[in-house]
Protein backbone atom coordinates (compact mmCIF):
# COMPACT_ATOMS: atom_id res chain seq x y z
CA UNK A 1 0.00 0.00 0.00
CA UNK A 2 1.45 3.33 -1.04
CA UNK A 3 0.97 6.07 1.56
CA UNK A 4 1.44 9.82 1.50
CA UNK A 5 2.62 11.42 4.75
CA UNK A 6 1.62 15.00 5.51
CA UNK A 7 3.26 17.22 8.13
CA UNK A 8 1.02 20.28 8.49
CA UNK A 9 2.86 23.45 9.35
CA UNK A 10 1.73 27.04 9.53
CA UNK A 11 4.08 28.12 6.70
CA UNK A 12 4.95 24.86 4.94
CA UNK A 13 3.42 21.41 4.51
CA UNK A 14 5.98 18.61 4.42
CA UNK A 15 5.13 15.68 2.18
CA UNK A 16 6.62 12.17 2.22
CA UNK A 17 5.72 9.03 0.33
CA UNK A 18 6.19 5.34 0.92
CA UNK A 19 7.43 2.82 -1.56
CA UNK A 20 4.79 0.65 -3.25
CA UNK A 21 5.22 -2.14 -0.71
CA UNK A 22 4.48 0.25 2.16
CA UNK A 23 7.82 -0.48 3.82
CA UNK A 24 10.03 2.61 3.47
CA UNK A 25 9.11 6.29 3.68
CA UNK A 26 11.05 8.96 1.80
CA UNK A 27 10.82 12.76 1.82
CA UNK A 28 9.00 13.95 -1.30
CA UNK A 29 8.38 17.69 -1.36
CA UNK A 30 7.30 20.74 0.56
CA UNK A 31 4.12 22.64 -0.24
CA UNK A 32 4.30 26.30 0.81
CA UNK A 33 1.13 27.50 2.53
CA UNK A 34 -0.72 29.75 0.10
CA UNK A 35 -3.05 31.36 2.62
CA UNK A 36 -5.91 29.43 0.99
CA UNK A 37 -6.52 26.06 2.65
CA UNK A 38 -8.64 24.79 -0.27
CA UNK A 39 -5.83 25.51 -2.71
CA UNK A 40 -3.31 23.80 -0.42
CA UNK A 41 -5.57 20.75 -0.22
CA UNK A 42 -5.93 20.66 -4.01
CA UNK A 43 -2.12 20.57 -4.28
CA UNK A 44 -2.00 17.64 -1.85
CA UNK A 45 -4.81 15.90 -3.77
CA UNK A 46 -2.76 16.27 -6.97
CA UNK A 47 0.20 14.61 -5.22
CA UNK A 48 -2.07 11.76 -4.09
CA UNK A 49 -3.00 11.13 -7.72
CA UNK A 50 0.55 11.63 -9.04
CA UNK A 51 2.06 9.26 -6.46
CA UNK A 52 -0.85 6.79 -6.69
CA UNK A 53 -1.27 6.92 -2.91
CA UNK A 54 -3.94 4.74 -1.34
CA UNK A 55 -3.97 6.49 2.03
CA UNK A 56 -2.95 9.87 3.42
CA UNK A 57 -1.42 9.97 6.91
CA UNK A 58 -1.57 13.39 8.57
CA UNK A 59 0.72 14.11 11.50
CA UNK A 60 -1.12 14.71 14.76
CA UNK A 61 0.82 17.07 17.06
CA UNK A 62 -0.25 15.71 20.43
CA UNK A 63 1.02 17.32 23.62
CA UNK A 64 4.07 15.61 25.11
CA UNK A 65 1.79 13.90 27.67
CA UNK A 66 -0.32 12.46 24.83
CA UNK A 67 -3.30 14.76 25.25
CA UNK A 68 -5.03 16.64 22.46
CA UNK A 69 -4.31 20.36 22.59
CA UNK A 70 -5.11 23.25 20.25
CA UNK A 71 -2.55 22.23 17.60
CA UNK A 72 -3.88 18.65 17.48
CA UNK A 73 -7.47 19.90 17.36
CA UNK A 74 -6.56 22.10 14.38
CA UNK A 75 -4.77 19.18 12.67
CA UNK A 76 -7.80 16.92 13.13
CA UNK A 77 -10.07 19.57 11.61
CA UNK A 78 -7.71 20.05 8.68
CA UNK A 79 -7.39 16.28 8.15
CA UNK A 80 -11.19 16.04 8.03
CA UNK A 81 -11.32 18.85 5.45
CA UNK A 82 -8.53 17.21 3.45
CA UNK A 83 -10.46 13.92 3.44
CA UNK A 84 -13.24 15.57 1.43
CA UNK A 85 -10.78 16.40 -1.37
CA UNK A 86 -8.19 13.63 -1.75
CA UNK A 87 -10.39 10.67 -2.67
CA UNK A 88 -8.57 8.18 -0.42
CA UNK A 89 -8.80 7.48 3.32
CA UNK A 90 -7.13 10.02 5.59
CA UNK A 91 -5.74 8.97 8.97
CA UNK A 92 -3.98 10.92 11.68
CA UNK A 93 -0.88 9.64 13.45
CA UNK A 94 1.16 10.87 16.40
CA UNK A 95 3.94 13.13 15.18
CA UNK A 96 5.50 14.14 18.50
CA UNK A 97 9.18 15.01 18.15
CA UNK A 98 9.36 14.28 14.40
CA UNK A 99 10.68 17.75 13.56
CA UNK A 100 13.24 17.47 16.37
CA UNK A 101 14.32 14.06 15.05
CA UNK A 102 14.48 15.32 11.46
CA UNK A 103 16.51 18.37 12.46
CA UNK A 104 18.94 16.21 14.47
CA UNK A 105 19.50 13.95 11.46
CA UNK A 106 20.14 16.93 9.20
CA UNK A 107 22.56 18.45 11.72
CA UNK A 108 24.37 15.11 11.89
CA UNK A 109 24.71 15.32 8.11
CA UNK A 110 26.39 18.71 8.70
CA UNK A 111 23.69 20.57 6.82
CA UNK A 112 23.76 24.31 7.48
CA UNK A 113 20.69 26.01 9.01
CA UNK A 114 19.35 27.66 5.80
CA UNK A 115 19.51 24.35 3.93
CA UNK A 116 17.91 22.50 6.87
CA UNK A 117 14.96 24.91 6.91
CA UNK A 118 14.28 24.11 3.25
CA UNK A 119 13.98 20.34 3.84
CA UNK A 120 13.12 19.73 7.50
CA UNK A 121 9.35 19.64 6.89
CA UNK A 122 9.49 16.87 4.30
CA UNK A 123 12.03 14.94 6.38
CA UNK A 124 9.73 15.26 9.42
CA UNK A 125 6.87 13.96 7.25
CA UNK A 126 9.04 10.97 6.33
CA UNK A 127 9.92 10.29 9.99
CA UNK A 128 6.21 10.36 10.90
CA UNK A 129 5.21 8.22 7.93
CA UNK A 130 7.94 5.67 8.67
CA UNK A 131 6.63 5.35 12.23
CA UNK A 132 3.12 4.78 10.85
CA UNK A 133 4.42 2.15 8.41
CA UNK A 134 6.37 0.38 11.16
CA UNK A 135 3.35 0.33 13.49
CA UNK A 136 1.15 -1.00 10.67
CA UNK A 137 3.68 -3.71 9.85
CA UNK A 138 4.02 -4.77 13.51
CA UNK A 139 0.22 -5.01 13.83
CA UNK A 140 0.04 -7.57 11.00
Amino acid sequence: MRALGVDLGSKRIGIAVSDRSGTIASPLTMVPRSGNRKLDHKRIAALVVEEEAEVVVVGLPLNMNGTVGPAATAAIAEAEALATVVGVPVQTFDERRTTVTADAVLIELRMKAPARRRVVDKVAAAVMLQSWLDRRSAAR
